[in-house]
C-alpha cells in the first residue's frame, strides 16, 4: 500500500507542486482547496498522471474548528496519513501595528496558525494511533526569523508556527513522527504576483541569488523532508530563500 501525504492549498503555488512531487515520489496525495476548484483539478490530474491515487476536498481556514474535519475525510478516503504539509495560509491583511482591526489580526492568526495547529493535531492523532510514525511540515517563512514592517500579524502567526513545529517535534518524536518547517523567501506564486512568471527573468539584487525562488524549489525540500532520507531531522527550520536573510545588515548599512 502506497504511504499518503495531505497537502493544504494544493490548488496553485507552492502546494501544488508539493503535491505533484510527493506524487511522483510515490505518495497518493490529498488535495485541498479553498476557491480554486479548477486548479485542484488540475492537481489531481498531475497527481494520476504519476501514476498516484488523489482525492480532493475543500477546506477554508476561516471556518474553524471544523474545517480540521477535512484532515480525517481524506486520511479515511485514501487509506491514512503519512505526511501533511501545511501549506495553507494568507500573507493579507497587512497594515500599520497602530491602526489594524483585531479582526483582520485574527483573522490572520487563524489562518496561519489555528488552522494549522488543527490539521496537524488531526493528522499526528492519526499517525499515532496507527503506530508507524509520521511526518509533518509546516510551511512557514523567512518572516518566522526575521520581521517585516507592517506585518504584524504576518510574523507572529509565522512565528507562532516555528516554535509550534518545535514544541510538536518534542512531544511526538516518542511516536516516530518528525515535524519540521520549510521558510521561503520570495516565491514567483499566485500571492506575490508573479505566479505565471519564470523567477529566473526577475531581477532582485538585493537577494544574493538574483531572482525570486520557484515553487518547485520548496517542494524538493517538503519531499525531502517527508522521506526516510530525513528520518534523523525534527525541530528544524529550513529557510529557503536564495540568501534573502543574509542582507539584513549589508542593507542597513546601505
Amino acid at each position: 500500500m502506497s504511504p499518503v501525504a495531505i497537502v493544504t492549498a494544493s490548488d496553485s503555488g507552492i502546494g501544488q507542486e508539493c503535491a505533484k512531487e510527493l506524487a511522483e515520489s510515490g505518495f497518493d496525495v490529498g488535495i485541498t482547496y479553498r476557491s480554486d476548484e479548477a486548479g485542484a483539478g488540475e492537481t489531481l490530474a498531475a497527481v494520476e498522471k504519476a501514476g498516484r491515487r488523489g482525492e480532493v476536498r475543500r477546506l477554508d481556514l476561516t471556518e474553524l474548528p471544523g474545517a480540521a474535519d477535512v484532515i480525517d475525510d481524506l486520511a479515511n478516503a485514501l487509506g491514512g496519513v503519512d505526511a501533511l504539509v501545511n501549506n495553507a495560509g494568507t500573507g493579507d491583511p497587512t497594515g500599520d501595528f497602530l491602526k489594524l482591526p483585531y479582526e483582520e489580526w485574527r483573522q490572520v492568526i487563524d489562518t496561519n496558525l489555528s488552522g494549522s495547529f488543527l490539521c496537524a493535531q488531526r493528522a499526528a492523532r492519526r499517525m499515532v494511533e496507527t503506530g508507524n510514525g509520521g511526518r509533518i511540515i509546516n510551511i512557514t517563512s523567512v518572516h518566522e526569523h526575521v520581521p517585516r514592517m507592517g506585518a504584524s500579524a504576518y510574523c507572529a502567526s509565522k512565528g507562532g508556527l516555528g516554535l509550534l513545529t518545535k514544541v510538536m517535534a518534542m512531544e511526538l518524536g516518542e511516536h516516530g513522527i518528525t515535524v519540521n518547517a520549510v521558510g521561503p523567501g520570495e516565491i514567483a506564486t499566485l500571492m506575490t504576483g508573479a505566479e505565471d512568471t519564470d523567477p529566473e527573468t526577475i531581477e532582485r539584487p538585493n537577494i544574493p541569488l538574483g531572482r525570486p525562488g520557484h515553487a518547485r524549489e520548496i517542494a524538493h525540500f517538503v519531499a525531502f523532508l517527508a522521506s526516510e532520507k530525513s528520518s534523523y531531522a525534527t525541530g528544524s527550520s529550513i529557510i529557503v530563500d536564495g540568501g534573502l536573510t543574509l542582507m539584513g545588515a549589508q542593507l542597513g548599512a546601505g
